[in-house]
């Protein structure tokens, strides 16, 4: 009963303040990008905005979590417990991520990437789902603003999820052209046709390139987004509608959904993203094995 009220009062302490004080909520208003630091190079918009600071904070934690983990030695009983994570986050990334899709010769290389990447998702996704004061509104108490305690992911920003795909679009790519030269690259694209076929296959092939490029942002980005929409637009009815028949109903809805993504989304999709980021490494590494 205690844990049930606790994730209660954590959900309410998520949705804005300016919901209780109007009875309405816009839950894709949550997703805009206010720009906090202004930062302008010509063209080039560099401003710091609020996925800007959860991704710090994602990458602080990642390695804080990694050296927690892995490289403090720890003396008492607490070490069985924290050495089991380490070795637990360890096979993950060794056994089902990177020995899946990496050969052999490309493991040395590209697991360091495929760990970090899967354990950065990760931690981004999951603090996604925990009520900090990093929201662009503001509530005052004694005269002083401060912001108000909201969830969001910065994964379910297209642009940062296009971000990470780009990375690893842009490695795959290199290790081809590495591994296997520039026309032997290029010619494992192109599957054993007739002649007559080949000017239908290239562009087709050539666009499945930039396929996995959209189908690996798109795919952690709209996850991450749906269900942080649906917590909120639940919540959201109530004050919406202000009715406790809605409340009985809604509250619950977004419990389940909450804990869905947390205990299950968040860390799927992070697997998903490093597992097919080492599937495409391992493919231009050496084609003739995919």
């Amino acid at each position: 009963m205690k844990r049930l009220t606790l994730l209660l009062g954590t959900l309410a302490l998520a949705l804005p303040q300016a919901a209780f004080a109007r009875g309405t909520f816009d839950p894709s208003e949550e997703f805009n990008q206010h720009p906090w630091l202004p930062i302008h190079l010509g063209p080039l918009d560099l401003s710091v905005t609020k996925a800007v600071a959860y991704l710090w904070l994602g990458a602080l934690l990642t390695i804080a979590l990694g050296l927690f983990v892995m490289r403090v030695k720890f003396t008492g009983k607490s070490v069985g417990r924290r050495a089991a994570v380490g070795e637990t986050i360890y096979e993950i990334a060794q056994v089902q991520v990177a020995e899946q899709g990496l050969p052999t010769k490309g493991i040395k290389r590209w697991f360091p990437y495929v760990a970090t990447l899967m354990l950065f998702i990760w931690v981004v996704n999951i603090i996604g789902f925990i009520p900090l004061p990093l929201s662009d509104q503001k509530f005052t108490i004694f005269g002083v603003k401060l912001p108000t305690l909201g969830i969001y992911a910065a994964t379910s920003s297209l642009s940062v999820t296009l971000a990470l795909a780009l990375m690893t679009f842009v490695f795959t790519h290199v290790e081809g052209f590495r591994n296997n030269g520039g026309w032997g690259y290029l010619k494992s694209w192109i599957p054993e046709v007739p002649k007559a076929l080949l000017p239908l296959i290239v562009p087709l092939e050539v666009l499945g390139q930039f396929m996995r490029l959209i189908s690996l942002s798109v795919r952690l980005f709209a996850n991450m987004l749906a269900g942080h929409m649906l917590i909120l637009t639940f919540l959201g009815l109530i004050f919406v509608l202000q009715s406790v028949i809605v409340a009985v109903i809604a509250v619950p809805a977004a419990i389940a959904f909450y804990l869905f993504e947390v205990v299950i989304v968040v860390s799927i999709q992070a697997f998903i993203f490093a597992a097919l980021s080492a599937i495409y490494i391992g493919s231009a590494i050496e084609p003739q094995q995919h």
